[in-house]
């Protein structure tokens, strides 16, 4: 059903467009016009939306280009796979280049369109009306088209996951990937909610447009359907803002982790009291034996001295063992201390925008979906002043929180080429740093994910400080650290009940070299969710 509405809607856009320029033409020739400047504005938003909507499919095509197959003697199911996975690769980097144009859509252009629908409303200006609803046709079908391709993404993620998630019954990756298939399975059924709306949005324009006599129950099923799924998302960042606090009251819990150290001392000092008490007493049997008169007066003496200096020894051996674990406790719980609130802040962050983004701006855009809807069904018009303010308001809320998310990516890529030492594993020998043309230029490929930022070296800290002894870099971590630091672990929902697992199997799983990629890889997936 989909292919013939995205056909209809093409050569009503061309029809559209085409009209709008015998329009203008009209105008240059006398015709009147109550706004001479937002015709060309319409005009010009709907012809830059296309233009960018064909080059970001240009883009894709060639980002494509070039790859030579690469399963010259696999089996059947595996060329499945490679085709599908190239597939989904493909419709992934056509949706990140989709993304910008649909980001300006719904920030800036859909709002203007109900601005300018408003003002055309208010003047009975039937030219502006057009010109508007040509726009807003154009800004749906850029909608649609983003929407419908990430729906095919998520649908297609969520059953690469599932699959996943069956291979691996249990542990971190089987967590991992169960989660990302729940998500992207949301996301799939919220995707195709979303193109629905954008489907009812180009048919109210259209009808606009034509003049049809049913443009009014075409506005009211249209702001129906967007009041609806507004509902949706804005519901859905509401779960997703309580998971992030109750995560973060859990994270919070914890404690100090100075605290810890202070009582591993207090194990230590008291065996070096032990190692003293020994030594005195070795000291009193020495006097004691010094005072002894007889035949075998030397023979305990000599080894009430050698006991007496194995004591000391012993004495030393605890003060200097205090000193060191001194040192490594304090670094220990420093860095115990740094993932915490690094933890802590992340879902800060996500609970400010999703509350903001989601809660807020969705929610907001679906009342005005409902004051679209009833305006259309009581008085027959597509656009009101109330409808248009909370359009706005939710779409600057939305277009806010995309923007903050667009600069932070963008600063990390750059970070990431710019200064690879920053985050660079340990032990392992980071990149040459890039210059600032080329990180610039790094930071402006939207359509790629940050690989050695600061979450992955974060999940890399957690894991390091809760690893078992067999794990390279974690066999002299204090047993007290190692137990807080899996407790951040529990904290951030990958502890033994998450990964389906009892509790010895789940430290055996971090004693695991085998498995230390894919306990990084959980870790910072639940850092960054709620």
């Amino acid at each position: 059903m989909s292919t013939p509405a995205h056909r209809t809607s093409t050569r009503q856009s061309a029809a559209v467009l085409t009209s709008a320029r015998q329009r203008q033409e009209g105008s240059r020739t006398g015709s009147p016009s109550g706004n001479p400047v937002g015709h060309p504005l319409l005009q010009m938003q709907s012809g830059a939306g296309n233009r960018a909507t064909a080059e970001a499919v240009q883009r894709a095509r060639s980002a494509d280009k070039g790859k030579a197959p690469e399963d010259g003697g696999a089996s059947a199911g595996e060329k499945k796979k490679s085709y599908r996975d190239r597939i989904a690769g493909l419709l992934d980097r056509f949706k990140k280049n989709l993304e910008p144009i649909d980001t300006f859509i719904k920030g800036v252009q859909t709002p203007a369109n109900a601005g300018f629908t408003q003002q055309a409303a208010a003047t009975a200006n039937d030219g502006l009306k057009h010109s508007a609803a040509a726009s807003g046709t154009s800004a749906a079908s850029g909608n649609l088209l983003t929407e419908a391709a990430g729906t095919v993404v998520s649908g297609m993620d969520a059953y690469k996951n599932m699959k996943d998630a069956k291979t691996h019954e249990t542990g971190a990756k089987h967590h991992t990937a169960n989660k990302k298939a729940k998500i992207k399975g949301t996301d799939a059924v919220i995707g195709a909610a979303s193109s629905g709306s954008y489907s009812a949005a180009i048919a109210k324009e259209v009808t606009k447009i034509q003049k049809a006599a049913d443009a009014a129950v075409a506005s009211e099923a249209s702001g129906i359907a967007s009041a609806s799924v507004g509902g949706i998302k804005g519901m859905r960042a509401v779960f997703r803002v309580g998971a992030a606090a109750r995560k973060y009251k859990r994270v919070k819990e914890l404690g100090d982790p100075h605290l810890i150290e202070v009582a591993s001392l207090a194990r230590l000092n008291e065996a070096r009291e032990q190692a003293e008490w020994a030594a005195a007493e070795a000291y009193v049997a020495l006097d004691a034996y010094w005072d002894h008169e007889g035949e075998e007066r030397l023979e305990l003496v000599a080894e009430a001295i050698d006991a007496a200096w194995e004591a000391m020894g012993e004495v030393h051996d605890a003060a200097q063992e205090i000193q060191r674990a001194e040192r490594k406790k304090e670094g220990e719980a420093e860095r115990l201390t740094k993932v915490q609130e690094y933890a802590k802040k992340k879902q800060l962050t996500k609970i400010g925008k999703e509350t903001v983004g989601g809660a807020l701006g969705e929610s907001t855009k679906a009342a005005a979906g409902v004051v679209t809807a009833v305006a259309a069904g009581t008085a027959g018009l597509a656009s009101n002043p109330v409808g248009w303010g909370l359009a706005g308001a939710g779409a600057t809320l939305v277009f806010g929180v995309t923007l903050y998310k667009a600069l932070r990516a963008a600063t990390k890529r750059y970070e990431e080429k710019r200064h690879p030492e920053r985050w660079a594993p340990e032990g392992e020998a980071p990149g040459e740093a890039a210059s600032r043309g080329e990180s610039l230029k790094h930071a402006l490929t939207f359509w790629k994910k940050v690989s050695k930022g600061e979450r992955q070296a974060m999940a890399r800290e957690i894991y390091a400080l809760a690893a078992g002894p067999h794990i390279p870099g974690s066999g002299d971590t204090e047993p007290e650290m190692r137990e807080s630091a899996r407790a951040l672990l529990k904290a951030l929902k990958a502890g033994p009940t998450d990964h389906k697992l009892e509790q010895d199997e789940w430290e055996r799983s971090l004693d695991d070299p085998a498995k230390t990629a894919g306990w990084i890889s959980e870790i910072a997936e639940q850092l960054a969710s709620g």
